[in-house]
Order: structure tokens, then C-alpha cells, then sequence
């Protein structure tokens, strides 16, 4: 079973550092678009097609890696207040509803990519781009973030922390 989670957690790992190479593009495509207007020249159209592909991507494919982190936004005020046992309760519930909302999305998603292949839907606004290869990235984000909430359920680390305002 180790050997799963170690490629597990790569694999989480590798799309957060993916993630990562993604917001470098932005920056860097950001900085050649407004040199290209600024300098008279009509800037690249996919440039502005990978911006807007790698906002969606870097978001989605750091959002495991988050949880993973604890990094996303939770207010832990009612948490820090609750005694150790109420608050472990609260807390596994709060992940167990986060994993139904993740399973519930990357449902959705799923069923969204099957509706653009069969339908064979593209993105047309500079390229003709096949739309599954924007949408495939919810069911595989929502599915892994369903994961790392679930390990806040079952695991011995808690999603809260009861620590409220001690590191602001």
C-alpha cells in the first residue's frame, strides 16, 4: 500500500509543481504582451490563449495539493473555541461534506468532458481547441481534492487545527 501512496502523493506533487510552471508562464506571457502593445505590435493570439488556459490550470491543478497543505481558506473560529473532542467531531464532518462536494463535482465534470467529446465541442476563439482538454481538468482535480479531504476523515491529521489567530 506504500508504494500507491508514495506515487500518489508524486503525482500530487508533480501537478502543484506544474502549477507552479504555470504561473511563471503567466508572468512571463503577461510581461511579452504588454511589451509587444507597448513597443506597436499586435501581440500573439495564443498568448493570450495560454493566460487564460493557464489561470484555469494552475488553479486546478495546484487545488489537490492545497488541501493537501492545509492552504485553502477555512475560518477555524468556531473550531479554536470547541473543546479537543467536539472539535475533532466538527472537523471530520466539515472534510467529510468537503469530500461529497468533491465527488459531486468531479461527477459532473466527468459527465461534462464525456458531453464535449461526444459532441465533439471546441473552443473557438483563436484556435480551434477540442474543449475536453479544458474540462478534463475537473474530474481529475475535484477527484484527487476528494482524496485529501478524505484523508482529513479517516487520517490522524485533522483538516482544523483549533489554532485560530495564533499565526496572523
Amino acid at each position: 500500500m506504500k508504494p500507491i501512496v508514495r506515487v500518489y502523493d508524486g503525482l500530487v506533487s508533480a501537478l502543484a509543481l506544474v502549477a507552479g510552471l504555470l504561473l511563471v508562464w503567466l508572468m512571463i506571457s503577461i510581461i511579452v504582451s504588454v511589451t509587444m502593445r507597448n513597443i506597436g505590435m499586435q501581440p500573439y493570439a495564443w498568448l493570450f490563449v495560454s493566460g487564460e488556459y493557464g489561470l484555469f490550470y494552475l488553479t486546478m491543478l495546484g487545488a489537490p495539493w492545497l488541501v493537501r497543505k492545509r492552504g485553502h481558506v477555512h475560518v477555524e473560529l468556531v473550531t479554536a473555541m470547541l473543546p479537543r473532542g467536539p472539535q475533532r467531531i466538527l472537523s471530520r464532518l466539515v472534510a467529510l461534506a468537503c469530500v461529497a462536494i468533491c465527488l459531486l463535482l468531479a461527477w459532473k465534470g466527468y459527465d461534462l468532458v464525456s458531453r464535449n467529446i461526444v459532441r465533439n465541442d471546441f473552443d473557438v476563439r483563436a484556435y480551434y481547441t477540442p474543449k475536453w482538454w479544458l474540462t478534463i481538468a475537473y474530474p481529475i482535480s475535484f477527484g484527487l481534492m476528494a482524496i485529501e479531504f478524505a484523508r482529513f476523515v479517516f487520517g490522524k491529521t485533522l483538516m482544523h487545527t483549533g489554532e485560530a489567530g495564533i499565526y496572523e
